[in-house]
This record gives structure tokens, sequence and C-alpha cells, in this order.
């Protein structure tokens, strides 16, 4: 059920309970936007959090709005963990009037500015998808692990054991990333995607990155877009096209089709994770198993030589 803006903050002040910006004893109860943050939140903080994700498999963060439930859970949290540099567009007004009642931390915001990247279509703000390389996403780590760390400080070296053995997993992802895509012909290292969420990757793994979309899924893509994309697919010979978990695949069988009629054979390079993580209960699910699949889904689809089941060998088959 969808609510407007106003009954949402005649909810807010309804149900709003005196926060504890530190607790003595006892797990701090936490609710957190994203699959990716809950992960991270949970491996750091162990048997200290209890730990509870908005945004499920397959939901897009860019144009989620909070229900009732989300909105009561929140407010009786310990503490909210949000992504913040506007991924969370349509909650960001509700997330930072919670801010001046109790704990509620835009995480990736703490991140230093040299390390983001700016848009031309994303007036005044940063690309959020800093997620996708693990050496930015430590930053991020780092940051849950303070503000854990500063609601129980009792227990802020347990926190820091955790970050270490973490961050140690992130370092090896880092390292697969980077021998698993090289392994890709440089002539082939263009991924092609629903929305513009690779761009970090890029940047990181040196592959050209085309977003059908915007940054924001909220973007549309006209039949201009569609119609100059294709012409760019048949010019140069692109043979793959990735569709997202969290994103309409519309546009990617648009371009296909298209291309088609060209006389072009694109294929789909395989289902990657942009903006959620995979099912409940799998590895997918995980960061480390989130970012695993996607790094093993392109390298393999763009002709690289990766092991099957990916870094750990935990991967679905097939994936």
């Amino acid at each position: 059920m969808i609510y407007n803006r106003r009954h949402f903050l005649t909810i807010l002040a309804s149900t709003i309970v005196v926060p504890q910006f530190a607790l003595a004893s006892g797990a701090l109860d936490i609710v957190a936007t994203t699959g990716m943050i809950a992960d991270t939140a949970r491996r750091i903080g162990g048997s200290h959090v209890n730990v509870r994700a908005l945004m499920g498999p397959g939901v897009d963060p860019h144009a989620y709005r909070q229900t009732r439930t989300d909105i009561t859970s929140m407010t009786r949290a310990d503490m909210v963990l949000w992504h913040g540099l506007y991924l969370e567009a349509q909650m960001e007004e509700f997330l930072e009037k919670l801010a001046r009642r109790q704990p509620s931390i835009p995480v990736a915001d703490a991140m230093p500015r040299e390390l983001l990247i700016s848009h031309a279509d994303y007036d005044g703000r940063f690309d959020p998808h800093v997620w996708m390389v693990p050496k930015l996403w430590s930053s991020v780590a780092q940051e849950i692990a303070r503000v854990l760390s500063d609601a129980r400080p009792d227990v802020e070296y347990e926190f820091g054991a955790n970050l270490a053995v973490f961050e140690a997993e992130l370092r090896d992802l880092q390292t697969y990333a980077e021998t698993a895509l090289a392994t890709v012909p440089e002539s082939a290292r263009v991924l092609l995607t629903a929305h513009d969420a690779f761009s970090y990757f890029g940047n990181a793994f040196g592959y050209e990155v085309i977003g059908i979309q915007g940054i924001s899924t909220e973007s549309e893509a006209g039949l201009n877009r569609i119609s100059t994309l294709v012409d760019m697919l048949v010019e140069r010979k692109i043979g793959a096209a990735f569709v997202e978990s969290s994103v309409s695949d519309r546009n990617i069988r648009a371009l296909i089709e298209g291309a088609a009629a060209q006389d072009h054979t694109v294929a789909i390079g395989g289902e990657l994770f942009s903006d959620a993580m995979g099912a409940d209960g799998t590895y997918e699910a995980t960061y480390i198993g989130m970012i695993d699949h996607n790094i093993t889904t392109i390298a393999q689809a763009l002709g690289g030589t990766v092991p099957e089941r990916g870094m750990n060998g935990k991967l679905a088959v097939g994936s």
C-alpha cells in the first residue's frame, strides 16, 4: 500500500520511541535498507546485532518507498543503517527526519569524496554504486564498524576483529576480480547493462560500461537512446548484454531485437546483481557471493577463463 508524504510523517510522529544511542548490554536491533549493508553489519556485528534488511532480492532501491511496517520497524530499532549518496531517493526525506530522533546513519556518505564518481546526468550528486568494487566497499564496512562501536563500546574489540576478517575477504575478492576480469580479451571488455550501475566497476577493472538507463532506474530510456545503442552494437559487433536482477529486462530485449533486425546477434550474457543481492539463504545473498557472481558471470560471458563456480567454489551451477 502506498502512502503520501504527509501520512508518512504522521505515522513517524505517532510511532516514535525514545532512542538509545548506546546500550550497555544486549544485541543491537538494526534495520538496514539494502541487503549489502545488512550482510556487512551482520559480519561485523556478529552475535551483538540483530539485523533486518528492508529491501530483499530483486528490489530496486532507487524506487523503493517505505511501508507502514517499515516505518514501525525503523522507529523502534536501536539503529538504522542506510546507504546514502541518494541511492534511497524516495526514502531520503524520511531517513533524514528520523536521524533527528535516533541513530540513522548513511554509511556510504562517509566515503572520501575523491573516491566517488560524479555524473553529468546526476546534478550535484555522486554515483551511489560503490559496492561494485570490494576495495571501495571496505570504506563502508569501516564506517559500519565505527557506528556499531559507538553504540556498543564495550565490545568494540570484537567488532574490530570481525572487520579485520571481513576486510581480508574483501582483499581476496578484489584480487580475484582483477585476475579473472583480466582474462577477457581487451577488445571484448565492454559491459552493456540495463542501467548505469557499473561505473566504479569499469574504472577499477578497465571495462567500458554502457547503461541503457542512467544511474537511477527512475530515468527512462527513450526510443532515440535504444536506436543509438542498437546502431553501436551492430557497428562495433558487440555480442553480449547483461540483464539485472532488480531491473526490468524490457530495454535489453528491445536492443537484442533491434540488433537482430540488422542481422547482428546479441546474446544475454547472464543476470547480474546490481542493486540487490541473490535469493535468501544462498551464497549469492551475501556481499561476497553477490560480487563473486558478477565477476564470474561477466568474465565467462565475455570470453575470459574463470572457475565455473567462482572464487570460493560456492556459486550455483549455471548462475
